[in-house]
């Protein structure tokens, strides 16, 4: 005889019940079946998996070790016909039951969340934070997750070596975050060439504050002064103290004391894309996402004003569509 999942399940109710006529009765079986079902697993298994007397039976030894097993396959097999059985009913039609996504950080994770909880109040949706595209883009090629939400330097998208669809969401102007009393906070941009003197931080992960910043900072006319990288937190203590100033997206809301100045002329941009499998389930529901991602980004410009009137003379940056083409490669 082969052991099948029906066996272990016989198994765990005579344990739970810690009684062969109990578990008989849960599982709708009459004692004496059960007790040869019982002899057959045991005959199949090489030895005794119960000790029975009148106050029951108790798992022996090999008893233990099956239990232990039982307990893992058999939620384990329940969790994957479930699964099964959400992307068998999503096939066909343009909505997953359940989403996963990667997100390097930012405001737009936030909004897509909220539009995707309303949309789909039963969906089951998790997220996950890294602050580098690579391990949120070998997650989706690996099938951990669903989409990846991750930002680029300038015109350039996350490499196609990763077989993933690539679709900007849209294109943020960086910012220099400083003092509200910093000389450069007076106007509504700051020209780069006008903090050579300053010194910089940047959070850790993949940003424009490498290679990107050093080539702008070289086409303004000076090498940056001192560059510092510290946690989010860190960057913003630093910040405010006055011993640096940092780069920012312009969806960012400095905390009190604290604001944003775009770069004069853009020297850095900020590219906002979505990732996903173009063979996955996830494909399914991609343009939904993406409807989602643009609106969560315009939603966060629009509570500063200042930046959304610098926007306009800049119609190369903001959402994909309002301006600017999109970008979609495999």
């Amino acid at each position: 005889m082969n052991l099948e999942l029906r066996h272990l399940k016989v198994v765990c109710a005579i344990a739970e019940t810690g009684s062969v006529t109990k578990a008989a009765s849960q599982l709708g079986l009459a004692q004496p079946a059960l007790t040869a079902q019982l002899q057959r697993i045991e005959r199949t298994l090489g030895g005794p998996l119960f000790e029975r007397d009148r106050r029951g039976a108790r798992p022996t030894a090999l008893g233990e070790l099956v239990l232990a097993r039982a307990r893992v396959l058999l939620p384990a097999m329940k969790g994957l016909q479930d699964e099964a059985a959400r992307l068998a009913g999503a096939s066909g039609h343009d909505s997953l039951s359940r989403y996963r996504i990667g997100a390097v950080g930012g405001p737009i994770i936030g909004g897509m969340v909220s539009r995707l909880s309303q949309a789909q109040p039963d969906a089951q949706i998790t997220t996950h934070a890294s602050y580098y595209v690579d391990d949120l883009a070998n997650m989706v090629l690996a099938g951990k997750l669903d989409y990846a939400q991750v930002g680029v330097c300038g015109d350039a998208i996350p490499s196609a070596d990763y077989g993933l669809v690539w679709q900007t969401i849209a294109v943020d102007g960086i910012c220099a975050l400083m003092p509200e009393d910093h000389p450069g906070a007076k106007e509504a941009d700051v020209d780069l060439a006008e903090l050579a003197s300053e010194s910089w931080v940047a959070s850790t992960g993949d940003g424009c504050f490498g290679d990107c910043f050093a080539a702008a900072c070289a086409r303004a006319g000076f090498t940056p002064r001192r560059m510092l990288e510290s946690d989010v937190r860190g960057c913003l203590d630093m910040v405010e103290s006055g011993m640096a100033l940092a780069l920012c997206q312009g969806t960012f809301r400095p905390p009190r004391g604290l604001t944003s100045r775009p770069l004069r002329g853009s020297p850095l941009r900020w590219r906002l894309v979505l990732g996903w499998h173009p063979d996955s389930m996830a494909a399914l529901s991609s343009a939904k996402l993406m409807v989602m991602a643009q609106e969560a980004y315009q939603e966060v410009v629009e509570r500063n004003p200042d930046f959304v009137d610098w926007m306009r003379d800049h119609p190369h940056l903001g959402v994909v569509g309002r301006g600017l083409a999109a970008v979609n490669e495999a």
